[in-house]
């Protein structure tokens, strides 16, 4: 493409050159025979005048008296009636301009000067023109070099973002090179890099998500298959597959609601519910986990309240609040419900250390962990209490308090300073 726009502006140049540098050559060496011509037409009739006014007063006519009045490179012949021709300068070889004046005593003047010196002047302006030419030539080939290096590297610019986009590399380059039609092309793939980046940063997060949170699930769903596996007693295989198509139907609920929130955060499918049932099915799912450890999972506080979320996000919330205790704290784990104004308020604690002071409200973000794990779950699980309109809070740092504020009123959205209620313990 370079040398196509430096061809094709080059050659704009050599066609307006040879059509206007013909006809200024053709109008030049015209203008300049004409002007040669005029002079030979002026310089014999000024001689025939002098003639005529020294006739005239009867004064001495010779080579002499018009030795100065011819100049150089001229020839003059004057004829008087009678008299010899009297002849000034040396006559020129070859072509010549020539006029013949006469005057009013019947003198004749003839003037000739050589063609040759309108060749050499014309010649002349024929080198300055050529020389114009080419200067013109140079321009207009450098602004042609110019002009293709401006609309070439930011070409060479698009291409390589575009390659690199095609390349896994969604980061946008805002650069810009002053072409609106090109900058138009820049601005198209910057926000497709930007669309780009957004997609993949959530594929990525989609399937952070997905590995932390089915991790949990399908460890339970083995351990159950495992229990049927061993037994022999019909009563404790059904019962176990009975717990596991539960959990299954919790892996398939995961699944969606990760699947939803990968579409949009905030898209939920709250309906009124009772806690008890979520929190038994959580008691009942990781409460072996916490035997094999050595230690206990008990629930306590409100019964039969009625609270507004999705079961399975509220589920969901409820595990990795539960998971994280079992790996980070320590102690018994207790999970307390209460009423607070307009919320339901179930609260997760432990006998641990709690979150260290350096980590503060960042525990929430994704990544930030004060132990060797992936600092994805709580981050979800804030994610997924939003969803659905709720909230999930750190009330207290040490001993860790972990609380989940669900509406109990559907056109009501929870506020955020529970107060205590009645409790009641159940192990």
């Amino acid at each position: 493409m370079r040398r196509r726009l430096i061809q094709s502006t080059l050659a704009v140049v050599l066609v307006v050159i040879a059509v206007f540098g013909v006809s200024l050559v053709i109008v030049e060496t015209r203008t300049i025979s004409n002007s040669a011509q005029e002079r030979v037409d002026s310089e014999a009739l000024r001689l025939a005048s002098i003639v005529d006014s020294r006739i005239l007063g009867d004064e001495n006519i010779s080579g002499d008296t018009f030795k100065n009045q011819v100049t150089d490179r001229r020839y003059a012949v004057i004829r008087i009636p009678g008299r010899d021709p009297i002849e000034v300068g040396n006559q020129p070889a070859g072509d010549v301009i020539q006029y013949t004046a006469k005057g009013e005593s019947g003198e004749t003047v003839t003037v000739q000067e050589p063609r040759s010196s309108v060749t050499k002047e014309v010649g002349r302006t024929l080198l300055v023109i050529g020389a114009v030419a080419l200067l013109a030539i140079i321009a207009a080939v450098l602004l042609a070099v110019r002009q293709a290096n401006r609309l070439t590297s930011p070409l060479t610019d698009l291409a390589e973002t575009a390659e690199r986009l095609g390349s896994g590399d969604p980061r946008p380059r805002h650069k810009r090179y002053g072409v609106p039609e090109l900058d138009r092309v820049a601005d198209v793939l910057d926000g497709s890099a930007e669309r780009i980046g957004r997609m993949l940063t959530a594929e990525r997060r989609l399937a952070a998500d997905a590995s932390h949170q089915l991790r949990t699930p399908l460890t339970a769903l083995s351990m159950r298959l495992e229990e049927i596996t061993l037994t022999d007693d019909l009563d404790t295989v059904k019962e176990e597959a009975t717990i596991a198509l539960t959990q299954v139907e919790r892996l398939t609920d995961v699944v969606e609601r990760l699947l939803t929130n990968a579409r949009d955060p905030r898209t939920g499918s709250a309906v009124s519910f009772d806690l008890d049932e979520v929190i038994k099915q959580q008691l009942e799912e990781w409460r072996p986990a916490y035997r094999s450890v050595g230690r206990a999972i008990v629930s306590s506080g409100k019964r039969h309240l009625q609270a507004v979320g999705t079961p399975g996000a509220v589920a969901q919330v409820l595990a990795a609040l539960i998971e994280n205790s079992l790996m980070h704290g320590g102690g018994t784990v207790a999970l307390r419900t209460r009423v607070t104004g307009n919320q339901a308020v179930i609260e997760v604690t432990d006998e641990g250390p709690g979150v260290p002071a350096d980590l503060g409200a960042r525990i929430f973000e994704r990544t930030i962990s004060g132990r060797n794990s992936t600092g994805i779950g709580l981050a979800v699980a804030r994610d997924l209490a939003e969803a659905d309109g709720g909230r999930l809070e750190m009330l207290q740092a040490q001993p860790p308090v972990f609380g989940m504020f669900l509406s109990r009123n559907p056109l009501k959205r929870p506020l955020r300073h529970p107060e205590d209620d009645e409790e009641r313990t159940v192990r």
